[in-house]
């Protein structure tokens, strides 16, 4: 996190914090996985699917964007201070994030890959096939319908939008309650069940839906009618 740190300050943008997400649970799962005498190769492959799959996106999406408008109000508000500041809250505070989050995939590598799957880790591939589903399909959804002028202004209602106003989201849900049932069929450590749990809480309670909505209330007219006939987070038939 400190070589991205110091990317950031020549590049004048914190933002490639966001992009490294996804790829920095990539790195320590396949970190893990070399360092196991028998790493758990089906983790480490959905881990990396999901890592560089959610880096390359946002790469994409971020291009010739500039900095993310959360990381200029930092800048303004602390001024000089900014580089120390976003040293601590933003990129080691990530690191330290990263490192929770992946704790049940480490924990797996350090216990070694199963002879054979059972029906835990069935479920947890459906499950992190599930997530990935909506975490790919809500992106691209959400992509096109921002390339058309006419959507300009507009709310998103449409595919997997019109049954959950977050469909990215909930897809991250289940990809990690997925890959934590994966690493507990091989780990059996049940405490890394914490690693899930505040991701879960992250997304629905902090810095996933309600920071989103705050944002984009204030950018969309018709947004409050879409939050009254659609679940915020889990998918369901949309309200009349």
């Amino acid at each position: 996190m400190l070589l991205l740190w110091l990317a950031s300050l020549r590049l004048k943008d914190a933002s490639i914090v966001d992009i490294w997400w996804g790829p920095g649970f990539a790195v320590l799962a396949v970190v893990a996985y070399l360092l196991a005498e028998r790493g758990h190769l089906l983790v480490t492959g959905l881990v990396t699917v999901w890592g560089l799959r959610l880096g390359a996106y946002l790469l994409w999406r971020n291009a010739g964007q500039g900095e993310d408008p959360r990381y200029q109000a930092m800048r303004r508000h602390w001024g000089e201070r900014f580089p120390w500041v976003s040293l601590g809250t933003v990129f080691v505070l990530q690191g330290l994030l990263q490192w929770f989050v992946a704790l049940p995939v480490i924990v797996a590598q350090q216990r070694g890959a199963p002879e054979s799957l059972g029906a835990l880790a069935g479920v947890g591939v459906l499950f992190f096939g599930v997530g990935l589903f909506f975490e790919t399909v809500g992106d691209w959804q959400l992509a096109r319908f921002k390339a058309d002028p006419e959507n300009q202004g507009r709310v998103m209602d449409r595919g997997l939008w019109r049954y959950t106003r977050h469909p990215n989201y909930f897809g991250d849900f289940c990809v990690w309650w997925g890959i934590f049932l994966v690493c507990l069929e091989t780990s059996g450590a049940v405490y890394t069940i914490a690693s899930p749990l505040v991701m879960s809480f992250l997304l629905m309670r902090v810095s996933g839906v309600p920071m989103l909505e705050r944002s984009i209330g204030k950018r969309r007219p018709g947004y409050a009618e879409y939050q009254r006939r659609t679940n915020a987070f889990f998918p369901s038939p949309p309200g009349p």
